[in-house]
């Protein structure tokens, strides 16, 4: 499954995850288990008000590793086709 975030377009980190789920264009959420509930948290119940399905991962390197950058990632998600991030 997180072949995906290198396959689809994607977005990482929480700032632009958030925006993104509230324009309508995400269709699955990635989390890190290790990150900060602090910072994960908001981005969960967001994600279910929307009714986003979920994903958990182990570790931030591992979700920074799938999405092909370098550090580590707290959450990431998955674009729908369509939306302006994604292309087709």
């Amino acid at each position: 499954m997180l072949r995906e975030l290198r396959q689809i377009p994607s977005v990482v980190g929480v700032r632009q995850l958030r925006k993104a789920i509230c324009a309508g264009e995400v269709c699955r959420v990635f989390l890190a288990d290790d990150a900060d509930p602090a910072v994960t948290e908001p981005v969960e119940t967001l994600a279910g008000e929307h009714m986003i399905p979920i994903v958990r991962v182990c570790t931030m390197k591992e979700l920074g590793r799938a999405c092909g950058i370098a550090v580590g990632a707290s959450a990431a998600g998955l674009l729908k086709s369509g939306s302006p991030g994604a292309k087709v």
